[in-house]
């Protein structure tokens, strides 16, 4: 029989909590490796790992308020047998009974398996939920270089920010679009190799075809988000598909240009956290700042008898992180003013 965790004080009356988790690339074909041949992915145990954490979301001593999916939530194999919206659909049947909204990150299996404008009409777009705050198109821009990026406040004084890691991208961006013309041809000037996906020989490894960056029009946004809750002494959470600190991940994993981003980011204290996928062995890192950078592991690669998903419990003066299987526990102290 399981032993039943300790439950500190905070985790009894937090001020609220949600659940976290990543990369859960469902498909329904047996089991196989990684690009690289050296892990094996668990397309079908996926969605009985995601059936597990919404049993346990469910049991909670504190419901949670909403879940946060880091993307990728089925995989690209999905394409090959045409199998996208019944394997969306699958997946999403599993999360509704739950009865939590559920705020969707967008990460690279996403484009894989749909365009953006497919995405947009989805119920991927939890931009649409309740009490979020969305991007505003400038006057004139290009409808097919809109990046997927909101905010909402799940209780006074503290805010989450989600952003789009693939919006400067060849995956995911129309052809003839300014974003992807850009992207392709620094694509080409820092991966000379003929399979963009990867990374041999680059001294800069994270420019392969399934990562991307964040634009300029992007990055001034997050910025003025940040200011105003610097300004109203909120405490931000960020998250989006890639990390951005090298110390967080595997550096094959970063955003194109994470410095930008960290800069950003750093410069705000109101920001307490960064939160991510992609790198499917996790990580974390506190930077300098005392910004905490969680990776979090991909439930693909997580095998059958374990788990990879978390619970954070929000309090006045720390974050509590209750990890299950490969996700560790974390007490997470907010940065000073």
């Amino acid at each position: 029989m399981p032993v039943e965790p300790l439950v500190s004080e905070d985790m009894k009356n937090p001020l609220f909590t949600f659940g976290v988790i990543a990369d859960i690339q469902y498909a329904d074909i047996d089991n196989g490796y990684n690009f690289t041949k050296t892990r094996m992915r668990y397309y079908r145990n996926s969605l009985s790992l995601l059936q597990g954490a919404m049993r346990e979301w469910a049991a909670e001593r504190v419901a949670p308020q909403f879940i946060l999916q880091l993307g990728d939530i089925i995989d690209g194999y999905n394409v090959t047998y045409k199998s996208s919206e019944a394997s969306l659909e699958k997946v999403l049947t599993e999360m509704d009974r739950l009865k939590t909204p559920v705020h969707h990150i967008w990460g690279n299996h996403e484009f894989y398996n749909f365009s953006r404008k497919q995405l947009m009409e989805s119920r991927l777009n939890s931009s649409r939920l309740q009490g979020t705050s969305t991007t505003s198109p400038e006057d004139g821009a290009d409808p097919l270089d809109l990046f997927y990026a909101y905010h909402f406040s799940p209780y006074p004084k503290f805010r989450l920010l989600l952003i789009d890691s693939y919006d400067f991208s060849v995956i995911g961006r129309d052809p003839s679009s300014d974003k992807y013309l850009k992207s392709s041809k620094l694509l080409r000037q820092k991966n000379p190799n003929e399979d963009k996906n990867s990374p041999t020989g680059l001294s800069e490894t994270r420019f392969v075809q399934f990562n991307g960056g964040i634009s300029a029009a992007q990055l001034s946004w997050i910025n003025g988000v940040l200011q105003t809750s610097d300004k109203n002494n909120e405490k931000v959470i960020v998250a989006g598909h890639l990390p951005v600190h090298p110390a967080s991940t595997d550096p094959i994993c970063l955003t194109w240009n994470y410095a930008e981003v960290l800069a950003v980011l750093q410069s705000h204290p109101c920001v307490v956290a960064y939160f991510s996928g992609h790198d499917h062995d996790g990580g974390y890192f506190q930077d300098q700042c005392g910004i905490h950078h969680l990776t979090f592991n991909g439930i693909i690669e997580t095998p059958p008898e374990s788990q990879a998903f978390g619970t954070m419990y929000i309090c006045e003066d720390k974050m509590v992180l209750r990890g299950r299987g490969l996700i560790p526990d974390r007490t997470l102290l907010y940065r000073a003013p």
